[in-house]
């Protein structure tokens, strides 16, 4: 069973030290994002990556409509990765949408975690009364439209955007290519589970303590949602970048390792 979860999520387990950080992608991604963040910290740490179902080198046979309708079933591969790698205190590092990801795997299990740290992180992307979260409802769903009827177009039109950074258009390029590189199908269907998820009610219940690393300039989660987290969140810390873009994990390594490591209290 344990090798059968691992198989399946693609799990990477390498590094020397004797607590285990967790690396989770974000949409339309894969393992690999984290390649100039990790020789910073397996040193210091066991490390762990993984591809979600339908990602990177994952098994696509395990794709489940049903249970990848919601970041639940995400969530819960993180606890099964997790129990077949028998892990405790893990520091779990979550991009994007990972970030709710790891959020409501340690409230359902906070055994298994000791700190989460979000990159770009957003409860709710859809404006909705005094909240803002980036997009009206309009935005949502045209989005989602253009996925289904010309996902390549869509990844080459919204990925740079996403990435920033427009005087290193290869970092724009990765994306694009890595967002074409996934099942449409698999990837429309979590985009829907991503875009037009609400976890504002689950913040509270989180008892473990947590790092959110806000871009400055970030057109996936504006500055207005660091906010609401750090203020919703019990036992959170806020930190705005200087880096711009949704993925300062490749755009600023730099600037996230560092962050990252200042937080946890390990040297630079």
């Amino acid at each position: 069973m344990a090798k059968d979860i691992l198989k399946r999520n693609n799990v990477t387990v390498f590094g020397d030290g004797p607590q285990v950080m967790v690396f989770a992608h974000g949409f339309g991604c894969d393992q690999n994002m984290w390649r100039f963040i990790i020789p910073a910290f397996k040193n210091d740490f066991q490390i762990v990556l993984f591809d979600y179902v339908g990602a990177g080198k994952s098994d696509l046979r395990s794709y489940n409509p049903e249970r990848y309708s919601s970041l639940h079933g995400y969530a819960q591969d993180v606890l099964e990765i997790c129990q077949a790698l028998d892990l405790k205190n893990v520091i779990f590092v979550g991009h994007s949408v990972s970030g709710m990801i790891g959020l409501l795997a340690a409230v359902e299990q906070p055994s298994y975690f000791s700190e989460l740290i979000m990159v770009g992180p957003s409860p709710c992307y859809i404006n909705k009364d005094d909240y803002i979260g980036g997009f009206n409802r309009e935005d949502i769903e045209g989005l989602l439209e253009t996925m289904e009827k010309n996902y390549i177009g869509w990844a080459n039109f919204l990925a740079p955007q996403i990435m920033k950074n427009e005087d290193r258009p290869e970092l724009g390029q990765e994306l694009t290519e890595s967002f074409c590189s996934t099942d449409p199908v698999i990837a429309q269907q979590f985009a829907k589970a991503t875009f037009l998820s609400d976890n504002r009610d689950d913040l509270p219940k989180l008892k473990t303590p947590s790092l959110i690393l806000q871009c400055s300039d970030d057109l996936i989660a504006p500055l207005d949602v660091g906010e609401f987290l750090h203020r919703r969140l019990p036992n959170s810390t806020l930190r705005v970048m200087n880096a711009k873009g949704h993925c300062p994990h490749m755009s600023s390594p730099e600037e996230t390792i560092s962050l990252i490591k200042n937080y946890l209290g390990v040297i630079a």
